[in-house]
C-alpha cells in the first residue's frame, strides 16, 4: 500500500533540496562553459512541457480532469508559459514575470503540495516535478545566464499580475471555477489559512503580493547600491 504524503517528510525534503541544488550546479557548469547554456535551457523547457503533458495525461487517465483544472488559468500556468518563452529565446520581460510569480506563488505549491501520497505515486511525481521545474528554471536563469530584475520590473509584474487576476476572476465568474482561489481558499494547508475569511483575504493577498515583489527585488537593489561609487 502506498504511503501517505508527509509534509516535510523524506520524499518532500529530498525534492526541495534537488530543486535548489540541481539548477545551481548546472548554473556553475554553464558559467564555466557557455556552450552548455543553450542545451540546459532547452532541457528545462522540455521538462516543463513534458510535465505539463504528463499532468493532463494523469488527470485524464484517472478521471480527474474538469473545468476547474483543465484551463491554463492558474498562476503557475502563466509562469510556465513565461518560462518556456524565456528558456527557448531569452527575454528579460518574460523572465521577470516568471521570477516573481515563481517565488511569490509557485513556491507555495512546492512547500505545501496538494498531493495525497508520497514517492513513487504518479500524482506526487507529476505535481512536485511540475512545480520544481518552474522553480529550478528560474534559479538556473538567474545564476546561470545572469538575467536579473530592474526597478521597472516591479510595476510591470504588478500590472501583469492584476491582468492575470482579472482574467482568472472572469473565468471563475463565468464557469463557477476557482482559479487563483478568488472564490474560496485552497482545501489543503497553505498560507491562506493565516489570512481572513473570504472575501477579505483577497485584498490582503494583493497587499502581500506587492510587498513580496518589493522584497524579491531587494537583492538586486542591495547589490547595485554596493557597487555604486561612493
Amino acid at each position: 500500500m502506498q504511503d501517505r504524503f508527509v509534509l516535510f517528510g523524506r520524499d518532500h525534503v529530498v525534492a526541495l533540496l534537488l530543486t535548489v541544488a540541481v539548477p545551481l550546479l548546472l548554473a556553475i557548469a554553464a558559467r564555466r562553459d557557455p556552450r552548455l547554456d543553450k542545451p540546459f535551457r532547452l532541457g528545462f523547457a522540455a521538462l516543463l512541457i513534458g510535465t505539463w503533458i504528463a499532468w493532463f495525461a494523469l488527470f485524464i487517465a484517472r478521471g480527474w480532469l474538469g473545468l476547474g483544472n483543465a484551463l491554463p488559468m492558474n498562476l503557475c500556468d502563466w509562469a510556465t508559459i513565461a518560462l518556456i518563452v524565456t528558456l527557448i529565446r531569452p527575454n528579460r520581460k518574460a523572465y521577470e514575470l516568471a521570477y516573481f510569480w515563481a517565488f511569490a506563488g509557485t513556491i507555495q505549491g512546492l512547500v505545501t503540495p496538494d498531493v495525497n501520497f508520497g514517492f513513487p505515486e504518479a500524482q506526487f511525481i507529476v505535481f512536485i516535478l511540475g512545480h520544481a521545474a518552474i522553480m529550478a528554471s528560474v534559479i538556473y536563469l538567474t545564476f546561470g545566464t545572469g538575467m536579473r530584475q530592474v526597478p521597472a520590473s516591479i510595476p510591470r509584474v504588478i500590472g501583469w499580475t492584476f491582468i492575470y487576476a482579472g482574467a482568472a476572476s472572469l473565468v471563475d465568474w463565468a464557469l463557477g471555477t476557482n482559479y487563483g482561489f478568488f472564490r474560496a481558499k485552497p482545501t489543503h494547508a497553505t498560507f491562506y489559512d493565516l489570512l481572513s475569511a473570504w472575501p477579505y483575504y483577497i485584498p490582503e493577498t494583493v497587499v502581500l503580493g506587492i510587498v513580496a515583489a518589493i522584497l524579491l527585488y531587494l537583492p538586486w537593489f542591495i547589490v547595485d547600491r554596493m557597487r555604486k561609487p561612493v
